[in-house]
């Protein structure tokens, strides 16, 4: 079905030149933004007492001492202190076309004039249809099972409303599978299969997960049996308990990790000859290997009962095939989504379509191999202060000096103060993430972190 919306407001003449005034606008403020700058020495103390104000509203202190002025161009992104950085991780993945992307804006105006602020249970426009209609189409794409898409806000809670197609749909099975090192998200439920019992100390226990252990690329053949023998052993103890598998195909939080085709294959059959469903986790995933979807990119499109998505669409969702259809009050929210949200999805995914983003050639690939060539000659430079594997794709990783938690902390401290923006994941050992705005970022600018990110290595090490 090919949707064209009616309404003649958004062909009004007024808002093509209200968008053409934004855009100007933006623009003459983007070309002070041409590169690292420090930090004004001036606003350091206001600044200071903005952050401290911030932690004591919050409850905590953030991550980075990170409040921006809304300003940023492409991968640059201006702080409020007066420092420009490189924004290498892009809010874990969310802001896949960097900041200020002039089109975005348009869209974005475009919504604002639009019927409603939110959209949800009670109120879908007909831009909510254009989405789900095009995830569903890109989900099918090399024959995935997949029928319906079900919006959300969060991946936290389109995770939750897989587990709960899944635990409908096997009732009485009360169990979940899942991997260890795993991340699945931080509410009651997914705290529990997410493999960090840190992040649930005094929390009570709302869900039974048992692991298993994951691909090691060290012990291929081992790693395997071992996969297939915990889950052989656990359904024997608790046979017919299991509601489905969760699956991170590229693990996350976990350290951007991820296991050839032939290892999922296996599980997954094994898991099927006992009716277990398979529920694939792609939050941090989509759009970041050479196909929208990883289980694309891995030709495992048979096996996809359930899968999740998020971050850079902007707007989240639950893809599931009809056997997982939900019953009627199982899943329904007040907010499925911001009008400029869904929005903002639609344009990144035709940005995805037009711009040769995807493939084996594309520009995604492009650019890891950008990064990867920088980083094998700093690990040849600099024995010791670097080592991969790299990730996958739009998601890059690598393990600095000795991979543990304190060194990796320096380092991504000291990168911030020098202008580049990237983040931790994993454990034993903690690596250095990146997900780079992928529909903007130029060749020099990768070039120019990599070249910030070999200084800081000489100068820690």
């Amino acid at each position: 079905m090919t949707l064209h919306v009616p309404s003649q407001l958004f062909r009004d003449d007024r808002i093509d030149a209200a968008c053409e005034l934004i855009q100007a606008a933006l623009r003459d403020r983007q070309r002070e933004l041409t590169g690292v700058r420090p930090p004004a020495s001036e606003r350091q103390q206001t600044y200071s007492d903005w952050l401290e104000h911030l932690a004591g509203l919050r409850g905590g202190s953030l991550y980075y001492p990170y409040l921006g002025t809304g300003v940023g161009k492409g991968s640059l992104v201006e702080l409020a202190d007066g420092s420009v950085k490189y924004d290498m991780i892009t809010g874990i993945g969310v802001h896949v076309f960097g900041h200020g992307h002039p089109e975005l804006v348009c869209e974005l105006v475009r919504a604002a004039v639009s019927g409603g602020v939110m959209q949800g249970n009670l109120q879908q426009n007909l831009d909510t249809l254009r989405l789900c209609e095009q995830l569903v189409a890109l989900a099918r794409e090399s024959g995935a099972a997949v029928e319906h898409c079900f919006l959300s806000t969060s991946g936290a809670t389109a995770n939750e409303n897989a587990l709960k197609m899944l635990f409908q749909a096997r009732f009485p099975a009360n169990r979940l599978l899942a991997f260890s090192n795993g991340f699945a998200g931080r509410t009651l439920a997914l705290g529990q299969v997410t493999d960090r019992p840190a992040n649930r100390e005094g929390l009570p226990t709302t869900l039974a997960v048992d692991y298993l252990p994951f691909f090691d690329r060290h012990e291929p053949d081992q790693s395997t049996r071992q996969c297939l023998a915990s889950l052989h052993t656990l359904r024997d103890r608790y046979p017919r308990q299991h509601a489905g598998l969760m699956v991170e195909l590229i693990q996350g939080e976990g350290g951007y990790y991820t296991a050839p085709r032939d290892f999922f294959v296996a599980l997954f059959e094994e898991a099927r000859r006992h009716d277990i469903p398979i529920f694939i986790d792609e939050i941090q995933s989509f759009g970041r290997t050479t196909r929208m979807f990883a289980f694309q990119h891995l030709m495992l499109d048979s096996y996809v009962d359930i899968v999740s998505i998020g971050k850079m669409s902007q707007v989240c969702a639950t893809l599931f095939s009809e056997r997982m259809k939900p019953r009627p009050g199982l899943i329904s929210q007040t907010f499925t989504g911001a009008t400029s949200a869904i929005h903002a999805a639609l344009f990144v995914l035709d940005q995805f379509q037009q711009r040769g983003l995807l493939g084996p050639t594309g520009r995604i690939a492009e650019i890891h191999q950008r990064f990867e060539r920088h980083f094998k000659r700093i690990e040849r430079d600099l024995p010791g202060t670097i080592a991969g594997p790299w990730g996958v794709g739009g998601m890059l990783a690598m393990t600095v000096f000795d991979g543990s938690a304190e060194r990796t902390r320096d380092f991504l401290a000291e990168l911030f103060a020098r202008g580049v923006i990237a983040f931790p994941a994993g454990r034993q050992p903690t690596r250095v993430r990146m997900l780079p705005p992928l529909l903007v970022i130029q060749d020099q600018e990768i070039d120019a972190v990599c070249e910030i990110m070999e200084a800081v290595l000489r100068s820690l090490a």
